[in-house]
């Protein structure tokens, strides 16, 4: 008994460090969204360049990812989580630092690099201490935490007024990753597999090998969508609000209902496909993400717009952790943090798109509710793509 107690111990000690850390990232990349308003006023940015600096920490976790799923499944989880960590805080630090527009522009693409390598960890780890009848609702409960610090930050903004000081933002979110190392060190336990013979560890066939190929397509396809529509609206959702003639506290209350209904939304529907499966849960979320987006559009009351934006991150929040819940059930135990390494890297393709369209889009004189509409589009196809992702995958309980 005292051995399944501290397993159990170990287990949950595991599951509260890496919701600390998806919150910490969750705070770093809402804090740009949060701060833009003020941020772009006192470097003398544009909108073009906005979409640029968002997009730069983007193109960062994508070489991060990639680099740090292949790493933790050759030297383990905890050191390339712990790294990474470490980076990220490191570089949101020098993000509060910045006076330039190049300069902050690098010091995205670092704290980028930091927040790739932890997020196939993350995955990895939530799918390997995990039974495999609570994979989705563990993921999600550990990924909801990535809502949770947009919406601690969306709040501090809110409580600091319309004259929100950026820099003192990125240095909260800089100061806490270096707080939680010592929680990583002594609570996180490490969860890398056996090392099985080098020939499993061809990524390629792991990717596209024995029937994969169309599975890891619609997989990255799903996955690029999904995050090109989740961060526009991380990074432009405050900015839109104020487009449509509104403050930005206003902003700010729809950045905050979008992060905390997606904390909800994260365990409800970690739930209910542990219940009814993948397939018909995420084909009924982005159905009803799609009727949300066009009324978004339409919406223009700000009462109506932030509860629009609370259902909005209900629901896509909920389906891309649900994504994470399916990712490593796709691949081998050997090649599981690799290959949500590569689905995380190409899903976050859409993280730079995404930001940099709604910028263009804006510099072009766009409308908020332009933006939106063309969303619609993006969010069909992601609920196509998953669907027949759920018909063609295989799955690797081990």
């Amino acid at each position: 008994m005292q051995n399944t107690d501290a397993g159990h111990s170990r287990v949950g000690g595991t599951i509260a460090v890496c919701c600390v850390i998806t919150a910490l990232e969750g705070f770093d990349i809402q804090a740009f969204g949060v701060s833009a308003p003020q941020l772009i006023h006192a470097l003398g940015m544009n909108g073009g360049q906005q979409g640029w600096v968002a997009s730069a920490a983007m193109v960062g976790l994508v070489l991060g990812a990639f680099a740090g799923g292949w790493l933790s499944d050759r030297v383990g989880r905890k050191p390339v989580l712990l790294a990474s960590v470490i980076g990220f805080g490191v570089c949101s630090l020098w993000t509060a630092l910045c006076h330039d527009y190049s300069v902050l522009l690098v010091a995205r693409f670092v704290t980028g690099l930091g927040f790739g390598g932890a997020l196939p960890n993350l995955i990895a780890i939530a799918s390997e201490i995990s039974p495999p009848r609570r994979r989705a609702a563990t993921t999600s409960a550990i990924f909801c935490g990535l809502p949770a610090g947009g919406a601690a930050v969306a709040l501090l903004a809110k409580l600091m007024g319309n004259h929100v000081d950026w820099r003192v933002i990125f240095a909260i979110g800089g100061a806490l990753p270096l707080a939680v190392v010592p929680l990583i060190v002594f609570l996180l336990a490490e969860t890398r597999p056996a090392r099985a013979p080098a020939a499993t560890h061809r990524i390629h066939t792991a990717l596209f090998g024995k029937g994969q190929a169309a599975p890891t397509v619609l997989l990255w396809l799903a996955s690029l969508l999904t995050i090109l529509f989740l961060y526009l609206m991380l990074n432009w959702l405050p900015s839109l609000v104020v487009a449509k003639g509104f403050s930005p506290g206003d902003g700010a209350s729809a950045a905050l209902a979008f992060n905390l209904t997606g904390i909800v939304g994260a365990l409800v529907l970690g739930w209910v496909v542990d219940r009814i499966g993948f397939r018909w849960a995420l084909f009924m979320t982005y159905g009803a993400l799609t009727a949300v987006v066009f009324a978004l559009g339409l919406a223009s009351p700000i009462h109506l717009i932030v509860v629009l934006c609370a259902a909005a991150g209900f629901l896509v929040l909920g389906a891309q952790f649900s994504l994470y819940g399916l990712t490593p059930l796709l691949y081998p135990a050997q090649m599981r943090a690799a290959g949500a390494g590569a689905a995380v890297a190409v899903g976050r393709f859409g993280s730079i798109i995404g930001p940099l369209m709604a910028g263009q889009m804006r510099l072009a004189g766009w409308s908020a509710a332009q933006v939106l509409t063309a969303m619609l589009p993006v969010v069909f196809t992601a609920g196509s793509a998953v669907f027949l992702l759920t018909f063609l995958g295989n799955r690797h309980e081990d």
